[in-house]
């Protein structure tokens, strides 16, 4: 809960079990591929054949990725005749994603020219 004294807001620092269940959200996010499933299911839904596709993985490896995100509840799935569709339903999820990813995208396409420069003059 935010209190504001003084003008400056303060947080009330969160439960150990609050801190314990976000890091294991940011443990399963830290996996390039299940953050790469993450993206694209923030941008829509999917079912797993376009999302192995998509990512460029092993349809076994992503059915696996998507079954631990199921079960840790940042995505959910419904059935179309013989498909199973994954949505993410959670808003500060997607959004969490894009803000971490396109912060990162911004700062790579800042840094990229000095990084390619010093690496053209043997430095």
């Amino acid at each position: 809960m935010a209190e504001n004294v003084g003008g400056v807001v303060s947080y009330e620092d969160p439960s150990a079990e609050v801190l314990t269940e976000a890091a294991a959200v940011f443990g399963l996010l830290a996996s390039s591929a299940r953050l790469h499933i993450m993206w694209a299911l923030s941008q829509g839904e999917s079912d797993v054949t376009h999302l192995a596709d998509r990512v460029g993985g092993a349809l076994p490896a992503v059915s696996q990725h998507l079954a631990k995100l199921k079960l840790a509840g940042l995505v959910r799935s419904r059935r179309e005749g013989r498909r199973q569709v994954y949505y993410v339903d959670d808003p500060d999820i997607v959004t969490v994603v894009r803000v971490m990813v396109g912060q990162l995208t911004a700062r790579s396409h800042q840094t990229t020219a000095p990084v390619r420069r010093l690496h053209g003059t043997g430095a």
